[in-house]
């Protein structure tokens, strides 16, 4: 089951949840908060996003959404589960619920108006914003079915495009603008959908060692031991890995002093030695894991 609560958004929940209509398909409803009514001879300052939540989780909590979003920052809070109806949209008497017609139906409220001024830049549309967090809130809402679709057309202006019959037999996502029962017209612009990061592609550095590959790297450990302990092995011997074990094993922990500092999960050149016979591939992985192998490099009976 997807994430009820959006991962990383502040949550404040206001409890009084309810069951959505299950027999329509899931939607999200877009929206902008629109707390002043700027123009581009005069515009206003923006309004915080904290203060758009103690709006809502106080005397706006009649008409709050699942998701405040801050279109600068990319803080979001959450109000809402997203499997319970929130209170955005007007529902009429009678007609469809338009605050449940849905298996989910998750409102967004970006904090934002028309003209608005965030440090001394003015901001005509909402996709002039940085439209921070975007990804990850369109990430969490697609988690919930709702398709990558405006049904009613992307919004890109203050228009009304209204259909009932669209908006209870279609899922995706809604404008306020295209919600029945209601007049309001935001968003007015809502940036477009994100696609999915894809899985990294293994790299040939990724790729797991065959038999072939343990058996050299299990080989070369030792002969470098080897060569370290004891001078050059015999020519061709670092070809020979069962000459090499058998060297290996004719130097005493005692004779030898502390070979080797390793972490196998055991202690002592006994104990790799017993790894390298019953398993060279242990030796490999520690090594492709990033083990160090520390070597003496006093001669044995020195």
């Amino acid at each position: 089951m997807p994430d009820l609560w959006m991962p990383g958004a502040e949550v404040h929940d206001l409890g009084d949840h309810a069951p959505t209509d299950q027999q329509y398909p899931p939607k999200a409803i877009a929206h902008i908060t629109w707390d002043r009514n700027a123009t581009a001879a005069a515009p206003q300052d923006w309004c915080t996003f904290d203060d758009l939540v103690n709006y809502f989780t106080t005397s706006g909590a009649g008409a709050a959404p699942h998701i405040i979003w801050d279109p600068f920052s990319g803080r979001i809070a959450q109000l809402f589960p997203a499997d319970s109806r929130s209170k955005s949209v007007v529902d009429q008497p009678g007609g469809t619920r338009t605050n449940r017609a849905g298996r989910v139906v998750i409102q967004i409220e970006a904090v934002f108006f028309p003209y608005c001024r965030k440090d001394g830049v003015v901001y005509p549309r909402l996709v002039d914003t940085p439209c921070a967090g975007w990804d990850r809130l369109h990430a969490w809402i697609s988690s919930w079915g709702v398709p990558d679709t405006w049904p009613m057309g992307h919004p890109t202006d203050f228009t009304s495009h209204r259909n009932e019959q669209v908006w209870e037999t279609q899922g995706g996502w809604y404008a306020h603008a295209h919600v029945p029962e209601n007049d309001h017209t935001d968003p007015g612009s809502w940036p477009d959908f994100t696609a999915p990061t894809p899985a990294p592609t293994p790299s040939e550095d990724d790729m797991p060692l065959t038999a072939d590959d343990v058996d050299r790297v299990a080989q070369r450990v030792v002969y470098l031991l080897a060569q370290a302990c004891a001078g050059q092995p015999p020519n061709g011997a670092d070809d020979n890995l069962t000459w090499l074990i058998n060297w290996y094993h004719q130097c005493s922990q005692s004779s030898m002093g502390a070979v080797l500092d390793y972490k196998l999960g055991a202690a002592g050149v006994a104990g790799l030695a017993q790894k390298i016979d019953a398993a060279p591939g242990a030796v490999a992985q520690a090594l492709t894991s990033g083990i160090t192998l520390t070597v003496n490099t006093t001669p044995k009976g020195a």
